[in-house]
């Protein structure tokens, strides 16, 4: 809106236009040596003075300062304030007096609306409607006045904090009461808690007090896990009286140690907050909870939090943190500038809290976390009749109560900054080629899509294979060769040339119905999993390839994906699913690792059905073609793994892979899928380990102990080359 001129500026400008006019007389009149006369015939214009536009009226500018109000725009709103006003409080006041009101009140959204107005003189009188929509108190409603004044030919608004609402007039303000339901747990499938609300218990040291280090060292290293060494330098040179944080212990381990604690020297700090038993069970699966991210804080507020809870930033905790954190509730109050308060405005319930029950097995995901270790890989173990998700571990692994203590800034730290990436959800996230995992595919599409056989004999391995040229000569893993050998038994033996020649043959069928049956198993997309990140990975085919690389599909990629190699990258979860399936009699389940969440106030019970997504496109007769030859991968002389299943009560089908990665000084991965029984599946395992050699060398060794664990038998101990931090001899070169 533009301002009003000043009267001098105005009267000037008329005695202007005054004066201009007779001047244009004087000259019609009297003429003039050096100008041409008017023609007679030609009236002399005579311009009357412009009009001065009249002020906005009040209800214009109360409707511009409501504006302002709706769009948060309070620089605009305080222009509009009288001298005064704007003498008794400046534009960074005025503007937080706004904002503190309504974060305080957990505003939303400001509506503000004229009604109607009263002129008398040089003062008026607007009133309006106003609705605050917050997130606890719902909707407040109310009708007040603006008062303004005309000052100079405009008008001002005559502003205090009643504007914002009536009952904050003067020294009043708002105040939410909040009501904070108590995070609830996560358990896994029997009711053991994963993630739970407990005692943190910080345990330190205050050094002037220390009357015997070396008992202090030793009964914080055996409650901590740190070295001595590690201790003393955390507390080394710091004044005699400071409290140094050593480490956060869990309530029951300071009172199982309680006495030794108690010595001179030991503080111990107690507050409530989120533990992870046994030095955290599936953290990638669980997660943890930090204070509110900053980025984020808005959001939270938006949906009732004050902003200094803490929330779930990975994992379950993330996921269902509106499940695990209920809703808060809270009562509106104005109160005076000491805090009394005065009256309540509106009040709002809290929503209780509801536990999530998980799919996990904790002491199966325990077992199973011990198996891989520190390796850099991941084993996945389903319910292979459901989809769900018994264990689900990472390596390497973390503790997730180096997220919640006070004092474990240090392990955070390592954690974070580990190159291994412990973070990292290799189960969901880690996209691998498959190797011979793939061949499963491979021969489903052969024998259903290319009209072959499982006992087509009409395969040759020499321990290489040229079909497509001496210059695209590739080798068997088996240097010798498998000689005369038939499909099924390809599959077996995992022999690469009897699948570089289905690959050909499938191109020569069609390029594209390799990548099609792929997909058909489930990779080359997420599988929907709930409350876990994860990759869909990639199923190449001619069409991807142009796009992506910018070069055409030749025989030679479908050749290399027939062996699960080129371009394919799968998930370890994509691989336990596929396996699931081909175990099952062909049904595709939707993993989840939610079993249920329990009730909460009103709302029921929450149960996790069994999803079908799809049903594998074989045949059953071709089905039980591949899940004999999956089981002779461990029980015949032929198959790559039998070694490491001798004695197994429980019989085991599966396909070992080796997934080429780099160049000849690069360990492949290895990979072992598998279901047990062999007969009456029960579960599937994926495994694998990254740069750890063959399939059969490191991932069956574990996955044979998965399937004792799984079962209760003691675990068969790991062959030298399967044991972790083991390191191949280097070759010794020929003379």
């Amino acid at each position: 809106m533009s301002k009003l001129k000043p009267s001098y500026l105005r009267k000037a400008q008329v005695s202007r236009v005054v004066l201009l006019a007779a001047l244009f007389l004087l000259i019609s009149c009297n003429g003039s040596p050096t100008a041409t006369p008017f023609p007679s015939s030609t009236p002399v214009p005579v311009f009357p003075p412009s009009p001065t536009p009249p002020p906005p009226s009040p209800d214009a500018v109360a409707a511009a300062f409501l504006s302002a109000w709706e769009a948060g725009d309070y620089t605009t709103m305080y222009a509009r304030l009288s001298p005064e006003s704007r003498a008794a409080i400046d534009l960074e006041g005025f503007a937080q007096r706004y904002r503190n009101a309504l974060s305080a009140a957990t505003v939303l959204t400001v509506t503000p609306r004229l009604q109607s107005s009263l002129r008398e003189g040089d003062r008026a009188q607007v009133a309006f409607h106003i609705e605050l929509d917050t997130a606890l108190a719902g909707t407040l409603i109310t009708d007040t006045v603006m008062a303004l004044n005309l000052h100079e030919g405009q008008w001002w608004v005559n502003w205090d904090a009643g504007l914002i609402w009536p009952q904050l007039a003067g020294d009043h303000y708002f105040r939410m009461n909040y009501t904070t339901p108590i995070r609830a747990n996560i358990y896994d499938r029997d009711g053991l808690a994963l993630a739970a609300q407990g005692v943190i218990v910080t345990v330190g040291v205050i050094p002037g007090r220390i009357e015997s280090e070396a008992a202090v060292l030793e009964i914080l290293a055996l409650v901590t896990g740190l070295s001595p060494e590690e201790i003393r330098s955390k507390y080394a040179g710091a004044p005699a009286e400071w409290k140094i944080p050593i480490a956060d212990i869990s309530g029951e381990v300071s009172v199982d140690h309680n006495d030794e604690l108690s010595i001179p020297g030991i503080y111990r700090d107690e507050k409530d907050g989120r533990i992870y038993p046994r030095e955290g069970i599936a953290p990638h699966v669980v997660g943890w909870v930090a204070p509110v991210p900053a980025e984020q804080l808005d959001a939270y507020r938006a949906r009732g939090y004050r902003g200094d809870e803490w929330v779930g930033v990975s994992g379950l905790e993330a996921w269902g943190e509106q499940v695990l954190g209920g809703k808060h509730g809270g009562e509106l109050v104005i109160v005076d500038a000491l805090g009394a308060e005065i009256v309540p405005v509106a009040e709002s319930a809290a929503f209780p809290s509801r536990t999530i029950y998980t799919t996990i097995d904790r002491n199966l995901q325990e077992q199973v976390e011990k198996i891989l270790g520190g390796r850099k890989g991941a084993i996945v173990v389903l319910d292979a009749n459901s989809g769900a998700v018994l264990a689900m571990a990472s390596g390497p692994g973390f503790d997730s109560n180096a997220f919640v203590g006070a004092a474990s800034g240090d392990e955070r730290a390592r954690i974070v900054t580990d190159p291994r990436r412990p973070l990292f959800n290799r189960a969901t996230q880690g996209t691998y080629p498959s190797a011979s995992v793939f061949k499963i595919v491979t021969m489903s599409a052969a024998v259903e899509g290319a009209g072959m056989h499982p006992q087509d004999t009409g395969f040759y391995c020499p321990g290489y294979w040229e079909e497509l040229g001496a210059a695209y000569r590739k080798g068997c893993w088996k240097e010798d060769g498998h000689g005369n050998i038939t499909l099924q038994d390809g599959l077996t033996a995992s022999c690469d040339v009897v699948f570089y020649s289905v690959g050909k043959r499938l191109d020569e069928t069609n390029p594209e119905l390799l990548p099609q049956f792929a997909r058909a198993f489930g990779f080359g997309e997420p599988t929907g999993i709930e409350g876990v990140l994860e990759e869909g990975g990639l199923v190449p085919d001619p069409t991807w390839k142009v796009n992506a690389i910018g070069e055409r599909w030749w025989v030679g990629d479908t050749v290399n994906l027939a062996i699960g190699q080129g371009y394919l990258l799968v998930t370890p979860l994509q691989v336990a699913r596929m396996i699931a399936a081909v175990g099952n009699g062909g049904t595709l389940y939707r993993p989840y690792v939610i079993q249920r969440i329990g009730p909460g106030g009103e709302v029921p019970e929450q149960v996790t059905t069994p999803e079908v997504v799809g049903t594998l496109p074989v045949s059953p007769e071709n089905l039980e073609a591949i899940q004999d030859a999956l089981l002779g991968v461990t029980t015949k002389s032929i198959g790559t793994a039998p070694n490491r299943f001798i004695g197994l009560s429980i019989p085991v089908a599966g396909k070992t892979g080796t997934a080429e990665i780099g160049g000849p000084d690069t360990q492949p991965h290895s990979w072992f899928a598998a279901y047990a029984p062999a007969n009456d599946p029960e579960i599937a395992i994926a495994v694998i380990v990254e740069n750890a050699g063959e399939g059969t060398t490191v991932a069956a060794p574990l996955t044979r102990q998965v399937v004792e664990a799984y079962y209760g038998l003691a675990l068969t101990p790991l062959p030298p080359e399967a044991q972790e931090g083991y390191v191949p001899p280097t070759p010794t070169p020929s003379p």
